[in-house]
Formats: C-alpha cells, structure tokens, sequence
C-alpha cells in the first residue's frame, strides 16, 4: 500500500538520515491503488485535504473529493520531496520473508519483474533487523466464480485491471457490482456505451457527494495562511469523526438521520418512481457495508439505455449472460466486473516464517489477528500497517497509517539501538495479550452495525468474524497506539541480556498528530470578518460550503462526544 510505505519510509528517513533502508514495490512507481485504479471516473471518497499526510498538506486540491490523477500526482510529489526514490526498487516483488534464529535478522527473497530490471538476475535474498508489511488489503482483484466465464467470446475486465484500449462507444456492457466502485464507473459508461445493464445483488445506502471547485481565492488562502489550512481540515476531520456513530450504532438517533438523509437523497433524485425506491433501499443497517458518495448514481437510471438487472446469474455463455428463470441469454460485448478485492489474507500473495518456522498462515488459521493491528505472535521484529481491525469506514485512513508508522518506528528504534551496542534485539507480542486484546475488541465489534447478519461485506469473514475494521474512531486509534508499552512485549538479546529493558522506562511515550481545532466556527467567523477582503471572501465561501456540503454531517455531529472537553486530547 503505496500511503503505508511512503509513510514508514519517511518517517524512519526523518530520524536516520543515513539509515539503511529497502523499499521494494512489485509495480513500476509510486501510487499503489492509485496507479492500479484506473477506470473511468475513478475518485476517492474522503475530502482531499484529509486525504493526504498531516505533514504535507496540499493546498492546490482542485475539488474537495480528489480524483485518481490528482492523487497520483500528489504522491509522486511527495516521494520526490522526501528523497525516497533513493530508496525503492521497483517492479520487485517480496516472495518469501524468513526469520533467521541464529542471525535475529529476516531473510528476504525478492523476484524481480520487468524486462531492463530483470536482465541482472531473476531474484535475490537480502537480511534486515526489522520487516514492515505496507501491502495492504486492496490491491489483489476478487473475481467471482461464475459458471461459463471461459466460453465469454467477449471482453471480460476487472474495475482494477482497466483497459483503455477497448472502445467502449456503441457497446452493450454489463456491470457486475453496484458498491463504491460501480458507483464512479456506471455514471461515466453511461454516456457512450449503446446499452448498459447493472447487476444488483445487494443496494448500498447512497450518500450525497455535494463535491465542488475549489475555486483559485480558496486555493491561495490556504497555500498563504496555515491557520486557515489548519482550521480547514480540522473541521473535516471533526464532520467525519462526527459520522462514526451513524455507521456503527444502528438504533442511534444519527443512524436515523443518515437513513432519512439518503431515502430523501435518493426520492429527490429518481422522482415518481417508486419500484426503483424499493429496489435501492437496503434491508440492512447503515455501516454494515461500505456507504456510497455519489450525486450522479441514482439518475444514471433514468437514461434510457440504463437497465437495472437485480436477477441472479446462472451462468455466462458465449454472447452474454445467462439470468435465472430466462430462456436465453442477454448479450453483451463487455462485461465489468466492479467486484473489489482479496481482502482476508492481509499478506497475500508473500509468504511469512516467523519464530520456528512458524509460517504467517498457519498462526493465523484463517483468522488475521495482530495486537493492536500492527504486531503479530511469534512474528519477531514485524509491523504492519493497514493490519487486522484497523480499516476506517468513517474517516480517512491515511489518520491510522501515521499513528501506525510512528508505533513501528519506534519499535524500529529500539531495535537499532540495541544493534548500535553490537548486539541484536528481538521483540515479539505476548501471546496473553494479543488474545486479550482482540477478545475484547470483538466483542466490541460484534455490537456494531459491520456485524449487521443482513448483509455480507469485505470486512467480515464467511462465519461473520469482522477481522478488518476498527470499532472506534480514528482519535482513539490514535489514542491507542500512542505509547508503546514494553511489558507488553517478549523482549530477546543475544547475549540473554537485559541492558535494553533497564535502559527504557515502562514505556515510551509517541504522542500523536493533534489536529482537533478548539476554536469554534462562529469565533473564527468573526476573527476573519476583522481580515481583508480575500478573508471575507473566504468566509462567505466556506459559510456556503458548510450549508451544502457538510449540512448533514454537522446535523449528526451536534451532540458529538468529540466536541466535549474529554476528548480534547495533549497538543
């Protein structure tokens, strides 16, 4: 995951200058899901000035949802700005990576891909003190099993593994899907293919997008006053907080709210037609599956060359797709299929070997699990980011990933440290507290709408066991990863010593990136009445964005915890 391992890499960059560091990428540059995602209109659902690192805020965002060439372009940037280029071996792929006893190092097997990269050798094994995993979840395409595939004459594509050479003008395509994804790629296919049929078999709650211009003033604003482009994500980062409990609370007031919201989003948008209504509306809980931003969905459907097709599949034939209870087949040249990805096996396709061989599929048994989604048993000297339990459906992820790097780094540290004394260090998480900790956090997740039993979604597995979200919001992950603390750790020198553990104190303290604003927005309202015309400008423009744009966010976070003085954490 291209936001995962830029940010490690940096942030290990900032305290080592000289450090020796390998990042490998299996693709041929920067941008991980971002260079992998093409297709047409592809986007991101966060705003983009909290999707983007707390330490290179962007002020030149053109819209407030960012799309996947403005997001590739950002990180591009940033991996030129902090040097990592130095660092990467691309088209690299990790095979195997194997924990050496004796050595207490990791043994590494790299294949190398790619025609020049290839020439000097098919694969090499390099040692490291520490492994950091920044794979992530969303980068391995899921594709269904679907009786008749291979006798498709047609063209067959993943949303993931779009091809731009196929001429979509004149085409009759199917979308398979109607999640986030399918939500971007039907509005756009819509305008020139001749017929296009959308496979349904479960609706999503659809959001208002309410995305805009940031106009050239703004974009100045922000780029020349850091107060105003510090106040301007906090108050986005405080709206999206403020949505958890819709997303996790089924019977709370702000869940109804967000029900009524989108019902009322989708009659204003599709009006007069009732059977569409009962076919979009979900049977489930808002937040048991991913909720969909759009303000184009839902009238794709009133085109007439748009058919919604809610039938299950039988098989797929020579021409097309075979529906159950039809007699012949619907044709199609093109069939997308808008399926997401591989999400249960976090370290697929690498293979791990941790402390007696143990491999990384045997530890888990086909349950991922890592104490507090970064460390796993009998894995020595091992972090991962984006790990088990701790993907946000609230919020933006990039908020965990440096919370996650920070932690990891100072395992790292310590690690180092002890090395620089010429010995080496392992630390591995106790057993009896891996288990506690997820014993506790599952029992907290089995009270939140991801275990809704009326829908199936990618952060639960087939027995209903949610192995990929977090239960809280992004601040107290945050909060939860913001000190290490040692006991919690089995802690190894070679010699048998225990120097390092007498050297540190219980625990260190990492602290976390605080950019909660406690100034409210009527104080800074008038504080930039008081400013030149530009500022009041500004003001005029963000007091409208807030009545569109954040509106029904706001309305749910009025009563928010997160505004109450218990929640205003250390600066």
């Amino acid at each position: 995951m291209v936001w995962a391992g830029m940010c490690a890499a940096i942030d290990h960059l900032r305290t080592h200058k000289n450090g020796k560091l390998i990042i490998f990428e299996k693709g041929g540059g920067f941008g991980g899901t971002w260079r992998d995602n093409v297709f047409p209109g592809c986007c991101c659902d966060v705003y983009s000035n909290l999707y983007s690192f707390s330490f290179e805020q962007n002020p030149d965002w053109t819209h407030i949802y960012p799309n996947q060439e403005e997001l590739l372009a950002y990180l591009t940037a940033v991996a030129q700005k902090y040097d990592l280029y130095k660092y990467v071996r691309f088209n690299t792929a990790v095979d195997e990576a194997r924990w050496n006893e004796n050595k207490k190092q990791w043994d590494v097997t790299v294949v190398v891909n790619g025609g020049k990269d290839s020439e000097y050798g098919s694969g090499y094994t390099v040692t490291s003190d520490f492994l950091i995993s920044c794979v992530g979840q969303l980068n391995i395409p899921k594709y269904p099993h679907i009786a008749g595939s291979d006798s498709f004459e047609g063209k067959i594509m993943h949303s993931a593994r779009w091809d731009w050479s196929y001429p979509l003008d004149g085409k009759n395509i199917a979308v398979v899907g109607t999640g986030a994804t399918a939500a971007q790629i039907v509005p756009e296919v819509a305008k020139v293919a001749d017929h296009l049929t959308v496979l349904q078999r479960a609706p999503a709650w659809v959001i208002p997008r309410h995305d805009s211009i940031i106009s050239e003033w703004r974009k100045s604003l922000l780029r020349h006053v850091q107060p105003a482009r510090q106040w301007f994500r906090a108050e986005s980062m405080k709206a999206r907080e403020s949505f958890h409990e819709a997303v996790t609370q089924a019977e709370s007031a702000k869940a109804k709210q967000m029900r009524e919201i989108t019902l009322a989003h989708m009659h204003k948008q599709l009006p007069d037609r009732p059977d569409l209504w009962k076919i979009f509306t979900p049977s489930y809980s808002p937040g048991c599956k991913r909720s969909v931003l759009s303000d184009d969905y839902y009238p794709t459907f009133l085109r007439d060359n748009v058919t919604l097709e809610t039938r299950t599949i039988s098989r797929i034939t020579k021409k097309g797709i075979l529906f159950q209870g039809q007699e012949s087949e619907t044709e199609f040249d093109l069939i997308v299929l808008a399926t997401g990805f591989e999400t249960f096996d976090y370290m697929h396709p690498l293979k791990v070997f941790g402390r007696n061989g143990r491999s990384l599929t045997e530890i888990w048994h086909g349950l991922p699990r890592a104490y507090k989604g970064v460390t796993i048993e009998d894995v020595p000297n091992f972090g991962m980011l984006f790990g088990p339990n701790t993907n946000l459906t609230h919020n933006s992820l990039i908020l965990v990933i440096e919370a996650q790097s920070r932690y990891i780094n100072a395992l790292v540290d310590a690690v180092l440290d002890v090395k620089a004394h010429g010995k080496h260090l392992s630390l591995i998480p106790k057993l009896e507290v891996i288990e506690s900790y997820n014993l506790d956090l599952q029992k907290t997740l089995k009270k939140t709408s991801f275990a809704d039993p009326n829908c199936n979604s990618w952060w639960k597995n087939s027995e209903g066991i949610i192995t990929n979200n977090w239960s809280g919001t992004a601040v107290d992950y945050q909060n939860l990863v913001s000190d290490v603390i040692w006991e919690d750790y089995e802690i190894e020198e070679t010699d048998g010593s225990e120097t390092f553990v007498l050297r540190r104190k219980a625990s260190t303290h990492i602290g976390r990136v605080n950019e909660e604003t406690h100034l409210s927005t009527s104080t800074l309202r008038s504080a930039f009445v008081k400013c030149r015309s530009f500022l009041n400008w500004f003001c005029y423009s963000w007091n409208s964005q807030v009545d569109t744009q954040y509106e029904q966010v706001l309305k749910l976070s009025s009563d928010s915890e997160y505004n109450k003085p218990s929640r205003r954490l250390e600066t």
